[in-house]
């Protein structure tokens, strides 16, 4: 099961939070440190996250369109 950490930039759907997760890459050429962002619709049952917190997500089943991801 795949776990991701990042943080909360949107709670204003329902028992569902978009989380932004930022990893690193290095460019193959030039070997310069990049920053790449992707967010992630996750499950939050009881609506208790708040923007900019930080949270770890966990991989589960889909749950909707977009949905495939649980707070852990």
């Amino acid at each position: 099961m795949r776990t991701k950490t990042g943080t909360v930039t949107s709670i204003k759907m329902n028992k569902t939070v978009v989380v932004q997760v930022d990893t690193y890459k290095t460019h193959p050429k030039y070997g310069k440190r990049y920053k790449v962002s992707a967010k992630f619709y996750a499950h939050d049952e009881n609506n208790t996250c708040q923007v900019g917190q930080t949270v770890t997500i966990n991989e589960c089943r889909p749950l909707s369109k977009l949905k495939r991801w649980i707070l852990a």
